[in-house]
């Protein structure tokens, strides 16, 4: 049996494709394939569109003035909009599992350079948006804990 990892099937990876596609052809339909985490990429696909305007305001409140959004590739756009909506709307998974899972997925599109940029670009937003709003992950983190018990 050939268990053999294969970025095609990482879940990010499907989520960047479709969220590229998207974004960047407005009448695309977005077909999620067949997969283990099929109700998690579609989760995160439909919540980043969905919510792309305030992603995209907090990006821009925290990368800076000097920071500008549009003059990046296109692929880093997809994918800070797709982690920075897990950032703020998925406060079970820690900073580092979303930093390291999107950069595992990025080296299927970028060069090692252009990867090392995403991290420090990834660390920085996840710092600055998990840290400003501690109080709604407190709050969340404790009514999880309330209703799995």
């Amino acid at each position: 049996m050939n268990l053999q990892y294969s970025p095609k099937n990482n879940p990010r990876v499907i989520i960047i494709q479709k969220l590229y596609g998207k974004f960047f052809n407005k009448d695309e339909r977005i077909d999620i394939p067949k997969h283990r985490f099929k109700k998690f990429i579609r989760d995160i696909v439909s919540g980043t569109i969905e919510r792309d305007e305030i992603i995209l305001e907090e990006l821009d409140k925290n990368l800076g003035d000097k920071f500008n959004f549009d003059n990046l590739d296109k692929v880093f756009q997809v994918i800070l909009k797709s982690a920075t909506y897990e950032l703020l709307y998925k406060p079970q998974l820690s900073i580092n599992i979303i930093i390291k899972e999107y950069l595992n997925a990025s080296n299927f599109f970028l060069d090692n350079s252009q990867t090392k940029y995403l991290n420090a670009l990834l660390d920085n937003v996840a710092k600055k948006l998990r840290s400003s709003n501690a109080w709604i992950w407190t709050y969340k983190k404790i009514f999880f804990k309330i209703i799995i018990k």
